[in-house]
């Protein structure tokens, strides 16, 4: 089976579930620490794709195809607003983020459409992989998965494809007491190099 990939009868599609550190990684890390946040009083660069922003050999989510993917952002809003029950104590521009478990924060979903076309001439897979960069309040990732579809498209051929995104599941972030909330303000949906910025508010 490897032998078809290599003399490119098979196209490859897969990604990786995890990121390669460097050695230099390996040495500075204790194997019992398995904090995922940074610290820069003892100099952890912290673990995963979603908080180590250091160098890798390969990381999350990368991987090889003979066919090269182009993306194009069709159809997504530039806000959303997240409605609070009457008398809810976060009402001013102060507040940072909201509980995630509120109850008027459920079934809050939208749809992002994303137009992807293969501009190579070979027939191929690709896994798409969107995710956002949330606001910078509880120490929050610098990235993190919203979601992923697999779409198989002939050469020169495209389709669109659809994420549903609940808000105050998939944009949600763990603060430091361990508690899910929902920053407000400016959220980064990227996928590739392809961006979006969105507002949400209250």
């Amino acid at each position: 089976a490897i032998a078809d990939v290599i003399f490119g009868y098979y196209n490859p599609s897969g990604r990786l579930p995890i990121s390669w550190y460097p050695q230099s990684y390996a040495d500075k890390v204790p194997m019992i620490n398995m904090n995922m946040r940074p610290d820069n009083k003892t100099g952890y660069p912290g673990r995963t794709y979603r908080f180590y922003n250091g160098e890798t050999i390969y990381t999350f989510g990368d991987g090889l195809s003979y066919s090269q993917f182009q993306h194009r952002l069709t159809q997504t809003p530039k806000m959303v607003s997240i409605p609070l029950e009457k008398g809810h104590v976060c009402r001013s521009s102060r507040c940072k983020s909201i509980d995630a478990v509120e109850q008027s924060c459920r079934n809050l979903a939208f749809d992002i459409h994303l137009r992807v076309k293969n501009v190579g001439k070979m027939g191929g897979s690709q896994t798409v992989l969107l995710f956002s960069t949330p606001p910078s309040v509880h120490n929050s990732p610098q990235k993190q998965l919203v979601g992923f579809e697999k779409v198989f498209l002939k050469g020169r051929k495209e389709a669109v494809v659809t994420f549903k995104v609940d808000v105050c599941k998939d944009l949600s972030v763990v603060d430091e007491l361990g508690n899910r909330k929902v920053a407000l303000g400016r959220h980064l949906l990227h996928v590739g190099s392809v961006t979006h910025s969105l507002n949400v508010k209250i």
